[in-house]
């Protein structure tokens, strides 16, 4: 009996030690204003982007991938949490995120669970334990290894603390955190843990500041302008989407004058990702850890390099709000087989996609769903419709719209000093471009019920959801399109400003 009782311990302490080894690894790459035009694996044919194009091969690319918020801190708040903006409460102009959201986030659960966690980059956010608490430090005590930063952070190696002693090799950022992500690999070999890299690139983010080293790459290049390229474009589009930054620097930031210098300094910074990935993919190789590893790449926010005659992100249209995704998984049959999927899919899928790929179950709390589900059936959907959340900026720009597969909905509240309330409709199988707002079409009415309805839905979840604080509840009455905006001036009058 003793020998039996022996016997099955030992199998079962077997069978845990191999189920733990089955666990996959996980790298998540993260760029910062990215484009989907700014890759050859999404057809353009003027940009190298070598490593992440044969990513795209060995993987799946997703087409129809938004972030639910195209602006850097509340969209990296969502790929954290898997919730919505509104649900988070985490935005600029709004406030940071709570440190018991924080502790339901992927990197946290993972490392409760076994997983060996790093971080690098552009942290985007910062933690109080209460709406008017005191500003807490950076989360370094949460990881296994640590080369996150506050703020923006620093094109400048050396001017990143806990990167800086990377400087020497790897002077420009974006090289430093394929090296920490190599460095991160190699270590983790060394556990018996799975383990869970987080890169956050600075790049492409303004002030454009390229490595040098590729100076070379774009030199001379004339790129072409795409098809919605200049003002001319953009007349259809709401007035409230042209009364903050977004609409000047299409001259400010010579889009309009300068295209080409301004695309090619764009490009290198991507380029130098690139080159980071190749490197953390190298490191897999020699570590014996790439049949074991999936990859996710993808970018906080979208950019308007002058279409519709804009610059910059934040505003729910194509180019802000949809953003690369690329997913690797060496162990999934359908790998290998440059699979395109057109499955809505959004920021908040991550954090859910994360844990299920590490056997976790996904709190309820989180809104998105496992994205392996496509990759399991890439003709399959995800999702019906997501919301699509603009509350930064200047007040007649913010916007609530709904996307789905084929069709997007945006509602511009703002009805001050001589504005209109704007909607605006756009068919994306047709018109991929956003070329013709249908709201504007009476022959193409009977398309706007449906996605009033969506909306409409959205707004209810919102009403619903929305966090007490941080000044998120207002928007619930401001988004209301049954409501005047005299009466919404009332309501919201009753909410107090934080």
């Amino acid at each position: 009996m003793l020998r039996l009782i022996r016997l099955l311990c030992f199998v079962s302490l077997l069978t845990s030690h191999l189920a733990a080894k089955e666990k996959p690894n996980i790298v998540f790459l993260l760029s910062d204003d990215q484009s989907t035009y700014s890759l050859g694996c999404y057809g353009n044919k003027d940009v190298k982007s070598p490593q992440l194009d044969r990513l795209a091969d060995d993987g799946m690319v997703f087409d129809r991938h938004y972030d639910t918020t195209a602006i850097c801190m509340a969209s990296r708040a969502s790929v954290m949490t898997g919730m919505y903006e509104y649900k988070h409460g985490t935005n600029f102009n709004h406030g940071d995120m709570l440190v018991k959201t924080w502790e339901k986030t992927y990197p946290v659960m993972l490392r409760k669970h076994g997983y060996r966690t790093a971080f690098a980059g552009k942290f985007g956010f910062d933690l109080r334990k209460g709406p008017n608490g005191k500003r807490l430090p950076m989360p370094e005590k949460d990881f296994d290894m640590w080369g996150g930063g506050p703020g923006q952070t620093n094109y400048s190696t050396a001017k990143n603390e806990s990167m800086k002693h990377y400087a020497k090799d790897y002077p420009h950022s974006t090289r430093s955190y394929g090296a920490f992500g190599r460095d991160f690999i190699h270590e983790s070999t060394k556990s018996n843990k799975p383990f869970c890299l987080s890169i956050s690139f600075k790049a492409p983010h303004k002030p454009a500041t390229p490595d040098p080293v590729d100076n070379h790459v774009y030199a001379e290049k004339i790129f072409k302008k795409p098809a919605n390229y200049g003002r001319k474009y953009g007349v259809h589009f709401s007035r409230q989407s042209k009364q903050d930054r977004q609409y000047e620097r299409f001259h400010s930031w010579n889009y309009s004058d300068k295209y080409d210098e301004v695309m090619a300094t764009y490009h290198q910074q991507i380029y130098a990702i690139d080159v980071a990935v190749g490197m953390m993919r190298k490191a897999l190789k020699d570590s014996g850890t790439e049949k074991n590893t999936v990859i996710i790449y993808t970018s906080d926010n979208g950019f308007f390099c002058g279409s519709h005659g804009y610059g910059s992100k934040v505003l729910p249209y194509e180019e802000s709000s949809r953003v690369p995704l690329v997913i690797y998984d060496p162990r999934h049959q359908n790998s290998g087989k440059k699979i395109r999927s057109s499955a809505l899919t959004g920021n908040v899928d991550f954090a859910p996609t994360i844990l299920k790929l590490a056997g976790l179950p996904v709190p309820e709390n989180m809104d998105g769903k496992d994205l392996m589900t496509v990759y399991d059936n890439p003709k399959s959907s995800l999702h019906k419709a997501l919301p699509l959340i603009n509350v930064w900026g200047k007040a007649p720009t913010h916007c609530l719209g709904v996307v789905t597969e084929k069709m997007k909905y945006l509602y511009w509240g703002y009805a001050a000093e001589g504005f209109e309330v704007t909607e605006e409709l756009y068919d994306l199988e047709k018109d991929p471009l956003e070329l013709t707002n249908l709201a504007q079409n009476p022959s193409d009415l009977k398309s706007i019920p449906k996605m009033q309805r969506l909306y409409d839905q959205q707004l209810k979840n919102w009403k619903k959801q929305a966090v007490s604080y941080n000044d998120y509840q207002k928007f619930g009455i401001l988004f209301d399109r049954k409501l005047k905006w005299d009466e919404k001036i009332k309501r919201v009058m009753k909410f107090p400003s934080k």
